[in-house]
């Protein structure tokens, strides 16, 4: 993906999550190393790089943490609000099928591997 597409989702991020300030949205990030984190708050803040939630905390505390859309474009931070995701992946993991005449190119240099 070239980098004008990507700054361009990163807008379109920025631009969708504007909508949804002052809601609840459950954020799932991971966090390297196996550790995710989930947690649930109130979107207060999103500003051109980063968007800023406010999570309930124990005992009625609450902490601010920051999210980058870069982040949300790699798929590193889920959003999701009332159980469906804000965003789908951005990323194609489809596996991409090899053309035919790659194909007979393959085979033919293993058919001679295996008689030589």
């Amino acid at each position: 993906m070239d980098l004008a597409k990507q700054a361009k989702i990163v807008d379109n991020i920025h631009d969708t999550l504007s909508d949804f300030i002052g809601t609840k949205i459950k954020v799932r990030a991971n966090m390297g190393r196996s550790k995710i984190v989930e947690n649930e708050g109130i979107l207060t803040q999103v500003h051109p790089r980063l968007f800023i939630m406010e999570i309930e905390r124990k005992r009625g505390r609450t902490a601010r943490q920051s999210f980058q859309y870069a982040d949300v474009l790699t798929g590193m931070v889920e959003l999701s609000r009332d159980g469906e995701p804000i965003f789908d992946s951005f990323i194609d993991d489809t596996p991409i099928e090899p053309s035919p005449e790659n194909v007979m190119l393959f085979k033919d240099e293993v058919e001679e591997h295996i008689l030589s």
